[in-house]
This record gives structure tokens, sequence and C-alpha cells, in this order.
């Protein structure tokens, strides 16, 4: 029953992923239609990413009171009824009201899940589920691709999504037995103690250094998929298609990565998980950097990739560890709720710094979020102790 359960969790991660790249792959389109500036997916993807954090943040007191397999199973369900709304939609302010429920579910049935899998299994299944994101991430551009080469409208592609993502749910809350058993027989850690306030939470030693740690991360890893292309081609004169698949490359190896990773959880624990994964991504780094050509740097972004995938998927296993089981869930609230804003906030920041002084600066950008985030996580380690 419980590998049951694990591989329902699974199906959970792979649906959580399939949305988040369907606005990208659509949007060529859906712009067009709508009759609106390209630039204007920008603020669908702000309201998705707002709800997100503030649901985030909410998440400690949602699923005290409910339970993870109820949390998770609504939040699926409100996703599924928003990717349902966007397939309806004929203006873009309809997308706008849509992306509200959409960000708000998606952030509870992230933070839940994390901290449910921290909490209840093995640092091999947080890397692993976080694979399976990413081939949901993947399979989403595929099937609005396929939709479209079809000759049918992206409003298909978001519907046959949505429907995938119904059936997740009714597959959920017939799994409803299996959660309460598994918490059971584990115990009620993330029922145990009260809900924290957002200031109670800053205050616990070790919570601002892995905010910071985390905002980071997703800085680093947004900021690298969305300009590695326009750095290849415009600094290191790449051709536009090699470069476009050296930058498919940098996702392949977040996922792949975060495959073997797995295997290699059995060997190391989380903390030196996370620092061959700052190694790898200081490698790619100065790869992409150092005058070695065109060539050579694409492949510095599929270094960088490899880093990258089990930076996140070790700190999220490491948050019981750090702060202890009770209070977990509202750290991963909060260390989602920093992930997003990183997300939203630091790649725009590069593209002001690329338009305004030298795209070249990427790999020093990269650089100096890179050692923040060591250097925040290596105080977390000094800091934090559960109970603390």
């Amino acid at each position: 029953m419980v590998s049951l359960l694990l591989g329902i969790i699974y199906l959970a991660f792979i649906s959580l992923g399939l949305p988040d790249a369907l606005l990208g792959a659509a949007w060529p389109v859906m712009y067009q239609e709508f009759a609106v500036p390209v630039s204007y997916s920008g603020g669908i993807s702000m309201i998705i990413t707002a709800g997100t954090i503030v649901s985030s943040l909410l998440s400690d007191r949602i699923t005290r009171r409910f339970g993870t397999g109820l949390t998770t199973a609504v939040s699926v369900l409100l996703t599924a009824a928003a990717l349902g709304g966007f397939s309806l939609s004929h203006s873009y302010l309809a997308l706008c009201l849509w992306a509200i429920p959409y960000g708000l579910g998606a952030g509870s049935v992230d933070v839940s899940l994390n901290n449910y899998v921290a909490l209840h299994y093995a640092s091999r299944h947080m890397s692993w589920l976080h694979c399976m994101w990413g081939i949901g991430a993947s399979l989403g551009p595929y099937i609005m691709g396929y939709t479209l080469s079809g000759g049918q409208s992206w409003n298909m592609g978001y519907r046959t999504i949505a429907l995938i993502q119904i059936v997740l749910t009714a597959a959920l809350f017939l799994s409803l037995p299996l959660w309460k058993k598994r918490t059971n027989a584990a115990g009620n850690a993330e029922a145990a103690g009260k809900p924290l306030s957002l200031g109670e939470i800053i205050r616990i030693p070790g919570a601002k250094e892995v905010m910071v740690t985390f905002f980071c991360y997703c800085a680093l890893e947004l900021t690298a998929s969305l300009w590695a292309s326009s750095y290849l081609v415009l600094n290191r004169g790449v051709a536009e298609d090699a470069a476009a698949s050296f930058a498919s490359l940098f996702f392949l190896g977040i996922t792949a990565g975060r495959f073997v990773c797995g295997f290699l959880t059995l060997k190391l624990n989380d903390k030196q998980m996370i620092r061959l994964g700052e190694a790898l991504t200081l490698l790619g780094v100065l790869i992409l950097w150092l005058p070695l050509g065109g060539t050579a740097a694409c492949w510095g972004l599929a270094v960088i990739g490899l880093g990258c995938a089990p930076i996140y998927p070790s700190i999220i296993h490491s948050t019981p560890e750090h702060f202890g089981p009770e209070r977990s869930q509202a750290m991963i609230g909060v260390q989602m709720a920093s992930a997003y804003t990183g997300s939203c906030l630091m790649p725009p920041a590069f593209g002001l710094l690329a338009n305004h002084v030298d795209i070249g600066l990427l790999p020093v950008y990269l650089l100096a979020v890179l050692l923040l985030m060591a250097v925040m996580h290596e105080r977390l380690l000094v800091k934090a102790r559960p109970g603390a």
C-alpha cells in the first residue's frame, strides 16, 4: 500500500510539471489571437507566480488543518479547473483571471508534497520525484506542439492537460485513506505544534539563510535557462539552432542529473549532494566564462544543468533535519515563496543589465549568485538546529 501511495506521489509530480511550460509553448499563437503585444505573457506569468507565493506562505496552516492528502487533491483540482478555464478563454483578461486559481493551486501542492516526501521518504525519492517534475515539464510543450501541428487550436492543448489533471484529481481523492494510514504509522508530524507566523519563521535560527539560499538557486536556474541561448548567440557567435539545442541540454542535464542523484544519495548525504552540485555548477560557469570557444561554452551550460540537479531536492529533503519535523511545513513554505520570488525578479534584472551594459556579463552574474548561495548554505549548516 505504501508503494502504491509513492506511485501516486510520483504521478502528482509529473502532473505538477505538465502545465509549467505550456504558456511559453502556446504563446506565439495565443498573443496573435488576442491581439496583444508578445510581452504580455509576462503579466500572466507574474499573476501565477504571485499566487504561488501566497499559497506557499499559507500552506502551513492549510496542511495542518486538512492534511497533505486532501490539500494536494483539492489543489490539483484547482489547477485542473484553471487549465480548463484557460482552454475556454477568448480574451487576455480571462487568462489573467484564471491565472489566479492556477497559481494558488500550484503553490499549495508543491509545498505539501515536498514536505510530505521530506518527512516520510528517503533522499533518493526526493531526487527522483523532481526528475518526474522535469518529465512533466517536458511533456507539456510536446502535447501542445502535437495539438498545434495536428491543426487544432491551443485551446485543445490546454484542455488535454486539464483532462489529465482531472484524472489525477480523482486518483488523489481515492487515495486519501492511504495518506492517513502512512501518516498515522509514521507519526503525524505535519500536524504537530501550531501554525507559525511569517515573523516567527524568520526568527528561527537558519531561516533567513535558507530563504536566501533558495532565492539564489532559483535565480541562477531561471536566469541561465532564460538567457543562455542569447548569450551563446550574441557573445560567443554560436548559431541560433545550435544555441537552442544546447539550451535544451540544460534542462536535460537537470532531469537526467536528478535521476542519477537518486542513486548517489545511497552513498552521499544531503549536505554532500548540495556541495557536489555547487562544485559542478561552478565548473560549468567557469567553462561558460573562459575564452574556450563557442562549443565549450555550450557544454558549460550543460554542466551547469547537471550541477543544479541535486541542489533543490537536497535542500528540501534536509529541512526536517535542520528545523525539526514539526516546523518543516512552515519552513518549506517560506523556502518555496523565496524560490518563486527569485525566479520572478532575478532573470528580468539580468535582462536590464544585458540591455544597458553587456550580455557577456551572464557568467559573472551567475557566479555572484552561486557564491552567495554557497555562503548562505554554509551559514545555514552552522546556525540551524532542530528545536533551537
